[in-house]
């Protein structure tokens, strides 16, 4: 076959009821020496989301290493991102300011690519229009290739793919320097706007403090100096507006790579950051939160929780547990999106409510457990608590977006008594869920949904999954991909009943390392792959799902 035979079959479609688009399906169209197009799902309608075509392309992309997966993932967004033009009749997913790997487009160890795109059939009054179709795909697809994917500028896609490398390198080498983050110097942490992830013109650069001040050598940029934040607990402190918060931001948006330009390439945190805040009104499916609550009114067993309708308190405790079940080692809080009545209390509190009638155990004496005990560090942004004073290993001081380290300071303050008590002693270690397979049904009305509304719902099987509050969803695809990712988990027996969570997850990961294509079923959809943490965390909020039993932790 050939890019004509292509335009003749349009051509003689022309007029012909829209349905019969759906002859051209499964077939490869040369367009290009070395290029070939398939379309992969056609459309019911002209009204229907747009048809799926997939280009592979034989040819290596020369010059390159592409040994390393990190550039094989760089490599392939940078492309997405010059093919995606905005006024053209095709769709691409190329994301926003992360760089993750996506359906849109993916690269081989050698070199050859697959590019998926949408593109609506014309069809006027639900008609073939042949000659529009064959315009568009045996010109306008072929010239798109030619110019931004075979034509791409070497230069510039080199200088993409080393600087999305030296993130990745960075933040592997995190654990070995003993820290969990870091914020080069020079870094442009605000943001344009709460719907604008481009980088705040005008803002103040970051500027590490000479206390946290590390440097690290990187396999492109060479050496690199900037903040260095160390396990343990880190309290982020200052006033309204100031960039507390911001900072904690840009570190929930450190566990990915950044596009070049956006300010944050270079800040990075270890790979299994979690954000926890409080969610009122959730759903929790049999959480173990006994570390956190000694009681709860009806009767509800606090080790073994399940509730459609958690409180901010709850919410948090059970999404604190969830994310170290989820294999998280370093949390982050924000006291603006917290429970207040489970982040601390205070002494005069203390003295007015006798413990005997407060089931609540607060975060605050158990942070250091989690450290000392558990390896998990904390980085929390507090503005008015100043009892986490005392169980900080550092303390940082946001002051119109700079940053200064009043260790010294607030050690002095914290060694003036306030009389307030510790109320807890040890976190005990997470006992992990066994998740039921039947419980995770992708199917409505005899077919599989799947599918994101923005970054805030899932659409799996017959329910809504709200995720919302999953700050580190960034992009619907990988909403789209969790859901995804659950549905392979059944599909492929990893979870089968009995496999606990972390079990499943240890073999989902391995899965979504590979082709997207190998674990999204066939699926139409554009998809961003999701960290386990995510797909752990919708799993979470499935309202539907059922836990089998809760496994005992090793004998220590």
């Amino acid at each position: 076959m050939s890019a004509q035979e292509l335009r003749s079959t349009l051509e003689g479609l022309d007029g012909a009821p829209y349905a019969r688009y759906r002859s051209l399906t499964g077939r490869a169209w040369p367009l290009l020496e070395g290029v070939r197009a398939t379309l992969r799902h056609a459309q019911a309608d002209p009204f229907a989301p747009p048809s799926r075509w997939e280009v592979r392309l034989a040819t290596p992309f020369a010059g390159l290493d592409l040994a390393a997966p990190v550039r094989r993932r760089a490599l392939a967004s940078f492309l997405a991102r010059a093919a995606a033009a905005p006024d053209g009749p095709f769709r691409i997913d190329a994301g926003g300011q992360e760089v993750l790997q996506r359906s849109s487009f993916e690269i081989d160890v050698d070199g050859s690519a697959v590019l998926r795109l949408g593109y609506h059939l014309p069809g006027p009054r639900r008609r073939i229009d042949g000659r529009a179709a064959a315009a568009d795909l045996t010109r306008a697809l072929p010239d798109l290739v030619r110019e931004h994917v075979l034509g791409a500028d070497p230069d510039r896609a080199r200088a993409f793919v080393d600087a999305v490398e030296d993130a990745d390198h960075l933040r592997r080498s995190l654990p070995g320097l003993g820290l969990v983050a870091f914020v080069a110097d020079g870094a442009v942490l605000p943001r344009a706007s709460g719907v604008d992830d481009r980088p705040a013109r005008g803002a103040v650069p970051f500027a590490s403090p000479g206390s946290l001040r590390v440097e690290v050598d990187l396999p492109h940029r060479g050496r690199t100096r900037g903040m260095g934040v160390p396990t343990g607990v880190t309290v982020v402190v200052g006033g309204g507006f100031h960039g507390k918060s911001t900072l904690l931001r840009a570190l929930e948006a450190g566990v990915h790579d950044h596009v070049p330009g956006d300010g944050r390439e270079l800040v990075v945190t270890v790979a299994d950051g979690a954000a926890i805040r409080a969610e009122d009104g959730r759903a929790v499916t049999r959480v173990d939160v006994g570390a956190f609550v000694t009681g709860l009114p009806g009767g509800l067993d606090p080790r073994d929780l399940t509730t459609a309708d958690a409180s901010g308190s709850t919410s948090q405790a059970a999404a604190t547990v969830e994310a170290l079940e989820a294999g998280s080692r370093l949390l982050l809080i924000d006291e603006d999106t917290a429970a207040t009545n489970l982040m601390v209390r205070d002494a005069r509190m203390q003295e007015l409510v006798a413990k005997t009638s407060e089931p609540l155990n607060p975060f605050v004496d158990l942070v250091r457990s989690l450290a000392e005990d558990h390896a998990v560090s904390t980085v929390l942004v507090v503005g008015a608590s100043g009892d986490y004073l005392d169980v900080a290993d550092r303390v940082l001081l946001m002051d119109s977006y700079r940053c200064s380290d009043v260790t010294a300071r607030a050690r002095e303050v914290a060694a003036r008594p306030t009389g307030r008590v510790a109320e807890a002693g040890r976190f005990p270690p997470v006992r992990a869920r066994l998740p039921d397979p039947r419980s995770v049904d992708a199917s409505a009305r005899g077919k599989r949904r799947v599918s994101a509304v923005g970054t805030g719902t899932l659409r799996f099987g017959e329910h809504d999954v709200d995720v919302h509050a999953v700050r580190q969803f960034t992009d619907p695809g990988q909403v789209t991909g969790a859901g995804l990712a659950l549905d392979h988990a059944v599909r492929a027996g990893h979870l089968d009943g009995r496999r606990s969570l972390p079990e499943v997850l240890d073999r989902l990961e391995a899965d979504l390392a590979g082709p997207v294509e190998g674990w999204t079923g066939g699926s139409p959809a554009d998809v961003a792959v999701p960290r386990r943490h995510e797909v752990a965390a919708a799993l979470d909020r499935l309202r539907a799902l059922r836990v089998l039993a809760l496994t005992e932790p090793p004998a220590r």
